[in-house]
């Protein structure tokens, strides 16, 4: 009999792919450290984005799936670089001129523009903090500042001082020839200023532990240790793999020219590469990269103003290398298809339920679907129900579905919220009705006909039927310019639900009268 392990061990699911391949590492005896280390790593720089968020996300998923092929623990740490020195003001925080004069210290150095934390680089490592926490993300939270000033990093340090030649060799091969002229793996912290210190190294004793450098046309000598000195980002990269000896880490595809970099100093420095996976980026509505200093595409707080955490994590979950847009007009596809893929997940054959999102967004722990009407639904009847509240909502909802209330059903009640948020937002202001071609007119009239001849249950499948049948006799062709034209003249949109379905929830009497208004141009006049 095939168990769930032996179905996870062939499943072509991409998070049980990678699972695998860490697998793999300890084929033939466990990490001496005793576990498995998975590490995300953020750039404190601004307001953690959503593709923050989605590192911490998918590697959650392969670490799930890696739980369950194999028995040894697991860690997971997200590691601030939040010693960096700001290098430029974000464009979405206040107080820009005072960050401006607080250029290249270090982000645990910057007075925070808030005036929450300590310092900026402490409110958006809190900021990243409790948007994971939020998700539920079992995770521990390392910043590069402590592990730096800590001494926690020291032997790597001391150990990259011995190694200078050997990691500059392999940074200058990556650089131009005018960067190769100033260019060091270490970036001193001025004792004068205490900010990051692009400048030349004269010299680095290996033995005693120091670089030796000129600072206003004085030289000056510091220890690599004890947080007076940190590495550029490149070679931290590397180094911190080696001195936490992670496993698994991976980064977007703007990152992967410098895998083999980033392998040979960890490797240098005497650890083992991690594996690695890269993903696409997510891109803002208008097709760029999305950034923290430009505050560009959706934030996480923004997609939890319209829509449950477990839909961005179904977004996560989908084609992790492909590219993809990233807006506002996602998210009512991302909760409908997660619902669709949790109705499913009953049904399914345990290799089936491997291969579903729900499994790997619910670590196998899956709950059950309550949202007995999709959020498009809600969306379109949020639109034509002049509902001010939920309430209004449940109103049809209830005649929908007798059984449903907000204490039976919590998510569709949360939903409903979302949806009347959402259309508040973004459909009421872009809706445009249109009124009807003479074809059309007649297929409505029609249509409002039957509706009002209707002496059947309010069956969203007969309904359709009915519908379809409409736009058939009365020759459009393809159909689907039938119910363009139901959801133009009648929601103000391009696109809707399954008709039969919107009649059913919104009611045949008050469909008919909607039909009446539009012939009549009431509609259009009240948008």
């Amino acid at each position: 009999m095939t168990t769930l392990r032996d179905a996870a061990m062939q499943s072509k699911a991409w998070p049980f792919e990678e699972a695998r391949r860490v697998l793999k590492r300890y084929e033939k005896k466990d990490p001496e450290k005793g576990y498995v280390l998975f590490e995300t790593g953020y750039g404190p720089s601004g307001l953690p984005h959503i593709g923050t968020f989605g590192e911490v996300a998918r590697t959650t998923m392969i670490r799930r799936a890696f739980e369950l092929i194999s028995d040894i623990p697991t860690r997971l740490i997200c590691f601030s670089d939040d010693m960096d020195g700001m290098r430029k003001v974000p464009e979405n925080v206040p107080q820009q001129e005072m960050l401006q004069r607080h250029l290249q210290l270090p982000l645990t150095a910057v007075p925070d523009p808030f005036g929450e934390y300590d310092s900026f680089g402490d409110h958006n490592n809190a900021m990243l903090r409790r948007f994971l926490d939020t998700f539920g993300f079992e995770y521990e939270f390392v910043s590069a500042t402590e592990f730096y000033k800590s001494g926690q990093f020291d032997p790597v340090l001391l150990r990259a001082a011995e190694k200078y030649d050997d990691i500059m060799e392999v940074m200058l091969a990556s650089l131009r020839e005018e960067r190769q002229q100033t260019y060091s793996c270490f970036l001193p912290i001025s004792p004068k200023t205490g900010r990051v210190l692009y400048v030349p190294i004269k010299h680095v004793d290996a033995k005693a532990g120091t670089i030796t450098f000129d600072e206003d046309g004085e030289e000056i000598t510091l220890p690599v240790t004890g947080g007076q000195v940190k590495l550029q980002w490149k070679p931290d990269f590397g180094a911190r793999w080696a001195a936490l000896d992670v496993d698994f880490e991976m980064y977007g595809k703007d990152h992967s020219t410098n895998t083999p970099i980033y392998d040979g100093i960890c490797r240098i420095l005497g650890g083992r590469a991690p594996e690695h996976f890269t993903y696409e980026l997510f891109l803002d509505q208008n097709g760029q990269k999305i950034s923290k200093s430009k505050g560009n595409g959706l934030s996480i707080d923004e997609w939890l103003t319209y829509a449950a955490t477990e839909s961005l994590s179904y977004f996560m979950y989908q084609k992790p290398k492909t590219a993809k847009r990233m807006y506002f007009d996602v998210i009512p596809k991302a909760v409908d298809e997660y619902h669709q893929q949790l109705r499913a997940y009953p049904d399914q054959t345990p290799e089936q339920q491997l291969a579903n999102p729900v499994w790997h967004i619910h670590g196998g722990n899956v709950p059950a679907s309550d949202m007995v009407v999709p959020f498009q639904m809600l969306l379109n009847l949020a639109s034509v129900a002049g509902a001010s509240g939920k309430d209004g909502l449940w109103g049809f909802i209830r005649r929908y579905a007798p059984e449903a209330s907000p204490e039976t059903h919590p998510g569709l009640d949360a939903a409903a919220g979302f949806a009347l948020r959402y259309f508040d937002d973004f459909v009421a202001p872009a809706r445009q009705f249109r009124a009807p071609t003479d074809t059309e007119r007649r297929a409505l009239e029609d249509l409002a006909t039957r509706l009002a001849a209707w002496d059947q249950a309010a069956d969203a499948e007969a309904l359709q039927s009915m519908v379809f049948a409409v736009g058939k006799e009365h020759g459009f062709e393809p159909l689907r310019d039938w119910f363009s034209a139901l959801y133009q003249v009648l929601l103000g949109a391009d696109q809707g639900p399954r008709f039969g379905g919107f009649v059913a929830l919104y009611g045949i009497h008050e469909t008919r009268k909607l039909i009446e208004e539009a012939l009549a141009g009431q509609l259009a006049a009240r948008a």
